[in-house]
Parts: structure tokens; C-alpha cells; sequence
């Protein structure tokens, strides 16, 4: 039988999306060719407005639809913490915590050899800007406890070491190669409140 190419076009698309294999993108696209067209023209214009609206906030990195993001804008927050996590999405698994009252800062990644990733690919310069402009005094380094978030916590550490600023790590209240987004609000809770100095 003959190759449907807009289909496979979509299956390819969808295989782009992490932890999504070839069988589940190939249902998702079937998926949408049941879709009413109605629904399809919502959930395409829904991914052309994520692209079009949603940046990286330039002072923190995370995500917003403002020009500065409401935890950067909020003059409540305290100034002088900054959780370092990888990932913008790393900041919404804090965020639901409640407890937490200072900033953030994305780096953007994680220092991996493999996926050719580098000091100079993480936004290590704007964390160091910050910490002279606003008098940090706490840096708390919550990136994901794996090999290569272990590596740019100890990394980071060492570069900061040269600044005037506590650097603490997240309490193992999270086991060792677990992700923080599917960490539950307890875990996550606990391994704040027992951060060490690194």
C-alpha cells in the first residue's frame, strides 16, 4: 500500500516530542485525522500562539507572556536567594510548594559531554551579573540529582566559590536519578528545607 506522506509527515513530528515513541506518535495522528476540523484548527492555532507569546523571561530565564516574568516583577520576593534549576519547568514544581519566598535562575540545560553541551551553552554569566546587582546571598543549586546534574552543581559551585554568596544543594530528600517535575510536594518540601553548603 502506498504511503500516506502527510501522515508520516505528522508521526515524524510527533516523534520529536520527548518520551514519545514511533507506535504513540503514529496513534496521536490518526488521532487528529478523526478530529472534527473545527478541533484541529484550535489545537494548531493553540501551538502558533505558545510559539508566538510565550519567551524566557530575560532577567531569570523562566517562562512568561509579560515582558518580565510575575516572580522577577513581584518586589516581595526576596532578592537575596536564587534557586538555580535547569530547566524553566523546574521553577512551577517549586512554585506549587508555596513555601518558598525568593527568586530563580534557569541555566538552560546541564553540562553534558555527550550532548555536547558546555559551560558556555548555560546561562552561567547572567546568574554572576545578578549576584552583584542584587546582593545574593544564598544560591541554592536544584538541579536534577543525575550524573549531569551533579556535574554542573559541582561545576557551578566552583565558580562561585570566588563570590561573596552562600552556595548550598538541595537535601538527597530526592533519590538519585529522579527528575523534579515528578517529584511529590512532600519530597520536594523536605529536600529544600534540608539544603547543605557544597
Amino acid at each position: 500500500m502506498k504511503e500516506l506522506k502527510s501522515i508520516t509527515k505528522l508521526i515524524e513530528s510527533f516523534s520529536r516530542l520527548p518520551g514519545v515513541g514511533h507506535r504513540s506518535a503514529e496513534k496521536m495522528a490518526y488521532s487528529v485525522l478523526e478530529m472534527l476540523d473545527e478541533d484541529v484548527e484550535m489545537f494548531s492555532s493553540a501551538l502558533r500562539e505558545l510559539k508566538a507569546n510565550i519567551h524566557h523571561c530575560p532577567i531569570c530565564g523562566t517562562y512568561t507572556e509579560d515582558e518580565v516574568c510575575e516572580i522577577c516583577a513581584d518586589d516581595s520576593r526576596d532578592k537575596t536567594k536564587i534557586i538555580v534549576v535547569s530547566y524553566p519547568k523546574d521553577v512551577y514544581s517549586f512554585e506549587k510548594l508555596g513555601v518558598y519566598d525568593g527568586r530563580y535562575h534557569v541555566l538552560g540545560g546541564v553540562l553534558s559531554a555527550v550532548n555536547g553541551v558546555g559551560i558556555n551553552d548555560l546561562n552561567i554569566e547572567g546568574l554572576e551579573k545578578r549576584i552583584k546587582e542584587d546582593g545574593v546571598q544564598e544560591i541554592i543549586i536544584a538541579t536534577n540529582p543525575t550524573t549531569e546534574g551533579e556535574t554542573t552543581a559541582l561545576f557551578l559551585a566552583k565558580i562561585l566559590e570566588k563570590q561573596n554568596v552562600s552556595v548550598t544543594r538541595l537535601a538527597y530528600g530526592l533519590p538519585m536519578g529522579a527528575h523534579l517535575e515528578y517529584a511529590d510536594s512532600l519530597t520536594l518540601s523536605k529536600a529544600l528545607e534540608g539544603r547543605k553548603k557544597i
